[in-house]
């Protein structure tokens, strides 16, 4: 990706958000996450793929790692706990795990780090980054709800991919785009095809409540 030059004249390094996809179902979020990543100049994508997210694409969109690596500014190997994301001193924006399984949940939660997904997640925790968790599951047992609490006070926020039934999104594909924009909102990628509340209309019948 090039480089920006700055007002002193000194190239500017592009920003990196660490994408992390595992075996939850939702696999279309984290790829229309990295769809939309890839068109934003400025921007990387450093992606790690759990086994289990390559055998749930392959369910549910028929795509392979081909289909996320081509999107992305590097993919590792899930093993490769030598990577460069592994270290605080990697500078980046954040981390997203999009979709974030029960599994990875609870080992961020208890901060194991026993492959690059969870490594990863520690490190943006310690060094007091934007960790971003979207848990695809229902119901929640207490297990599940208390690992999201311990990783929300250690700092993390768990987004779960809620459909914004008002806006009116009238196919998947739209309502993917709508998630995963109010997602990257957390990193400040405020993008153009994610639509926004601006209020209630006035209803036709007066007799009608206000929300």
């Amino acid at each position: 990706m090039n480089r920006s030059s700055s007002a002193e004249g000194e190239t500017e390094a592009p920003k990196r958000l660490v994408v992390a996809v595992t075996g939850a179902s939702g696999a279309l979020l984290g790829l229309r996450l990295l769809q939309l990543m890839h068109g934003v100049p400025g921007w990387e994508t450093h992606v790690v793929l759990s086994p289990a997210a390559l055998l749930t694409a392959q369910q549910e969109l028929g795509a392979g790692r081909e289909a996320f690596q081509q999107l992305a500014t590097r993919v590792y190997p899930h093993k490769d706990i030598g990577s460069s994301i592994a270290s605080g001193s990697f500078r980046t924006e954040g981390m997203v795990v999009v979709p974030c399984s029960m599994n990875t949940l609870s080992a961020i939660a208890h901060g194991s780090s026993d492959n690059l997904i969870t490594r990863a997640a520690d490190v943006a925790l310690k060094e007091r980054r934007r960790l971003v968790l979207v848990p695809r599951e229902a119901p929640l047992n207490l297990i599940q709800l208390r690992n999201m609490v311990a990783v929300t006070e250690a700092g993390g926020v768990v987004f779960p991919p809620v459909p914004a039934f008002y806006l009116g999104l009238q196919s998947l594909e739209e309502v993917a785009t709508q998630m995963v924009g109010r997602i990257l909102d957390q990193f400040g990628v405020h993008l153009p095809v994610v639509k926004r509340w601006n209020g209630t209309r006035a209803p036709a019948d007066p007799t009608t409540p206000q929300r």
